[in-house]
């Protein structure tokens, strides 16, 4: 006689409720790693663009205006140093992304331009 092998009905029906929960997760937290890429790169591009070397309110509008193009809400101020002949600039922000009922991701990022 042959053994039977595979995947049972009930077997199938958890892992199938397992990768729809770790989906849908995934669903709900990608835009906000999403605007943390675009932040990112918004902080390196105008940190190493040569027009805004010497200014902080040119950084600040520079970043204003690639705030605005770019649709991301959640930074709201940006720190600006120099570090010999650079400029740096970072940001730090919170993220809530409510998953389901009353239990809600909490994401704390920080983006600098190196």
């Amino acid at each position: 006689m042959k053994r039977q092998q595979g995947v049972s009905l009930s077997g199938l029906l958890i892992v199938s409720v397992v990768l729809v929960a770790v989906a849908i997760m995934g669903f709900k937290l990608f835009p906000s790693y999403a605007d943390y890429l675009k932040v990112k790169k918004a902080l390196t591009d105008i940190a190493h663009n040569p027009e805004y070397k010497g200014s902080i309110p040119e950084i600040r509008a520079a970043f204003g205006r690639r705030a605005a193009i770019d649709d991301f809400k959640n930074v709201q101020d940006i720190d600006i140093t120099k570090e010999g002949n650079s400029v740096v600039i970072s940001a730090n922000w919170s993220v809530k992304v409510p998953l389901f009922y009353n239990i809600s991701a909490c994401m704390d990022f920080e983006a600098r331009s190196e």
